[in-house]
């Protein structure tokens, strides 16, 4: 389910509405847990979290005019998806959230390489992913990035 919109106010806006308090909570513990230095933007049609070009200016490799991604809450057809590239790029970071998942939720983690999905709101580990949203700083998230996919 593709939200239409040109920013995130919009993209909040046009959520089904079972759909809008858990992704605002979603937003406001994420944005509450960040370290400072990533910002919140419409991003792949999508609310993102990016390193902004005024710290990394090189952008994303695919895309080099586009900030660098990092973290991204969606509303899609059968479920509310975190993507987090950080978990991506850091073995550790992965064994770390997949051990500590199941003392926050009693369902089986749905998970990609690094999209979280939720089919239903209360299955939200908001607790678990503020503290996801803690571990890695803006400078952290670059030498992940760099080493992982930017070829030297």
């Amino acid at each position: 389910m593709k939200i239409e919109a040109q920013s995130v106010q919009e993209y909040l806006e046009n959520l089904p509405e079972e759909r809008k308090e858990p992704i605002e909570k979603l937003r406001k513990i994420i944005s509450e847990n960040l370290p400072n230095g990533f910002e919140e933007q419409l991003s792949y049609g999508m609310i993102g979290y990016v390193v902004p070009k005024s710290i990394y200016p090189k952008g994303y490799h695919c895309t080099p005019e586009l900030p660098l991604p990092f973290l991204n809450i969606a509303s899609q057809k059968n479920s509310i998806n975190l993507y987090h590239m950080g978990i991506y790029a850091d073995e550790k970071l992965l064994l770390w959230f997949q051990e500590e998942f199941p003392k926050y939720s009693k369902k089986k983690l749905d998970m990609g390489k690094s999209c979280m999905r939720f089919k239903k709101s209360e299955d939200i580990p908001y607790e678990l992913i503020g503290e996801l949203a803690r571990k890695m700083t803006p400078q952290d998230w670059i030498e992940k990035y760099e080493n992982a996919f930017v070829k030297k």
